[in-house]
């Protein structure tokens, strides 16, 4: 399946202090060790064998195109060096096998829009997959598509728990409060921006529609959204803080994203059965 990836968002919650010297550069690009946020991604999807990229491409695309037009091997990669430095030897390559397509989607476009400009490039393709490119996970992707494959559904969506310090609160008409739950107490579960589609998602989308509004509200009158709750690591790098935790997993390594250098089991991920269907 080809993997869309949005690529267009700036990262304002993260400038400055993630980027350094007020260093601004597009959200997916923020540097995760030596690589950026989108790499750790991209190399999830080729480690379950999807590697045909459509990136979805807006504030400051050029930065992406750059960083992929030298992509430079040896920076994540173990090599011998011989001839006193002139011929450099890889061990391993990260991407020989992908094709990656760079797109403009433009600078101030929405999700849906964005994807509705790619729907050329994907004429083809039965089933694709789709992501936000700002949060990483160890789910097992084969869960998610293989819950849009065995129901009627047109999109399938991994859905997690909140994961931020926060509490809920039930009140009456008075304004007094009558709870305070955990999101876990709650049964909370949110888009964790991880998404399988059959082509005829285009089918429920209007020009300038934000993707999980109005799309997805007449999915769901139609039951053709389904949920696949995850219980396992996932994280949005949102905030300055989320780039911390993200760094300090790495530094301890492998981090639980990096399937590819400790790979986990490929089915048996923690689900709810009551919260399959959205």
């Amino acid at each position: 399946m080809k993997v869309v990836l949005f690529c267009g968002g700036q990262g304002l919650r993260m400038r400055g202090a993630a980027y350094g010297n007020g260093g601004d550069l597009p959200k997916p690009m923020v540097p995760l060790g030596t690589r950026p946020i989108l790499w750790h991604l991209m190399k999830y999807y080729a480690h379950f064998g999807h590697t045909d990229f459509i990136l979805c491409l807006g504030y400051k695309g050029a930065t992406i195109k750059e960083f992929f037009a030298g992509y430079q091997e040896w920076i994540s990669n173990d090599f011998v060096l011989t001839g006193g430095g002139s011929r450099l030897e890889l061990l391993k390559r990260d991407m020989d096998d992908w094709r990656i397509t760079l797109l403009d989607t433009g600078q101030d476009t929405n999700i849906g829009e964005r994807l509705m400009a790619v729907r050329p490039f994907l004429r083809d393709e039965e089933m694709f997959l789709a992501n936000y490119s700002d949060g990483l996970t160890d789910c097992p992707l084969p869960a998610i598509t293989g819950r849009l494959i065995e129901s009627d559904a047109v999109a399938a969506c991994m859905i997690a728990r909140p994961n931020i310090s926060l509490h809920l609160v039930n009140h009456d008409r008075d304004g007094r409060v009558t709870g305070v739950l955990d999101p876990e107490q709650a049964n909370a579960w949110i888009n964790a921006g991880f998404f399988a589609f059959r082509s005829t998602i285009f089918d429920y989308m209007r020009p300038g529609e934000e993707l999980v509004l109005e799309p997805f509200r007449r999915l769901i009158a139609a039951r053709k959204l389904v949920a696949y709750p995850y219980a396992g690591f996932w994280r949005c790098c949102d905030t300055f803080k989320d780039l911390q935790t993200l760094e300090s997993l790495l530094a301890r390594g492998p981090a639980p994203w990096e399937l590819w250098r400790h790979p986990a089991p490929t089915s048996g991920a923690p689900a709810l059965a009551d919260a399959a269907t959205a």
